[in-house]
C-alpha cells in the first residue's frame, strides 16, 4: 500500500533520535554491525524530509544480518528482504502508538558500493547548502507530482539523487586516491 509524502522542516531532533536507534540496534544484536550510519535527508541539518530516519548498517557479510533477524525482528524491525534493492536487506520500523513509518534500516555488507554512495551522498548535502537547497527544490517537486505514493515519490527524484551521488563518489574517489598514482575508476 502506497505510503503518502509528507515532508517536514528540519528538526535537530532526528540525529537525537538517529543515535539512540544506533544505541539500540547496538544492543540488540551487539557485534552485528561492523559500523551504523545515520543517512538520508533527516542527516542533513536544514533540509526539508519525510519525518523517518534512515540508517545505513555495515555487516561483514549478508549472513551476519540474516543471523540477526530474529534479535531485529523482537525489537520492532520488520524484515523486508532486499526490496528492489541487490544486495541490500532491508527493514522498517513504525511507531507502536501511531503506526506512523519511523525508521529505515539499509544493511550492507562491507564492500558494497551503496555504502559510499549513500555516505557521499549525504556529506556532499551536508558541505554544499546550495546543493541541498536544490535536493529541497526537487523533493518539492515530487512530492507535489505524488502526494500520496511515496514509491511515485522516490522514483521521481531518483534521476536527480543518482546524478548528484555519482559525482560525489567520484569526487571522493579522487580525494583518496590523489598521491597513490591517478584517478581510480568508479563503476
Amino acid at each position: 500500500m502506497p505510503r503518502p509524502v509528507a515532508l517536514a522542516p528540519h528538526d535537530p531532533q532526528w540525529a537525537v533520535r538517529a543515535d539512540t536507534l544506533m544505541a539500540d540496534l547496538r544492543a540488540a544484536v551487539p557485534g552485528a554491525f561492523a559500523a551504523l550510519h545515520h543517512i538520508g535527508s533527516t542527516a542533513v541539518p536544514g533540509l526539508v524530509a519525510k519525518p523517518v530516519i534512515d540508517l545505513l548498517g555495515e555487516v561483514a557479510d549478508l549472513a551476519a544480518v540474516a543471523a540477526a533477524r530474529p534479535a531485529l525482528e523482537a525489537a520492532g524491525w520488520r524484515w523486508r528482504g532486499e526490496n528492489g534493492v541487490a544486495g541490500r536487506r532491508y527493514f522498517t520500523l513504525d511507531d507502536p502508538q501511531t503506526g506512523a513509518r519511523a525508521a529505515h534500516l539499509h544493511v550492507h555488507a562491507a564492500g558494497d558500493p551503496m555504502i559510499p554512495w549513500h555516505l557521499a551522498f549525504r556529506d556532499r548535502l551536508r558541505a554544499e547548502p546550495e546543493t541541498a537547497a536544490a535536493y529541497g527544490r526537487e523533493k518539492a517537486r515530487c512530492a507535489a507530482r505524488h502526494p500520496g505514493d511515496g514509491g511515485a515519490y522516490a522514483g521521481c527524484k531518483r534521476a536527480w539523487t543518482d546524478r548528484v551521488a555519482g559525482e560525489a563518489v567520484a569526487t571522493t574517489v579522487r580525494k583518496d586516491h590523489r598521491g597513490r598514482g591517478g584517478r581510480r575508476r568508479v563503476t
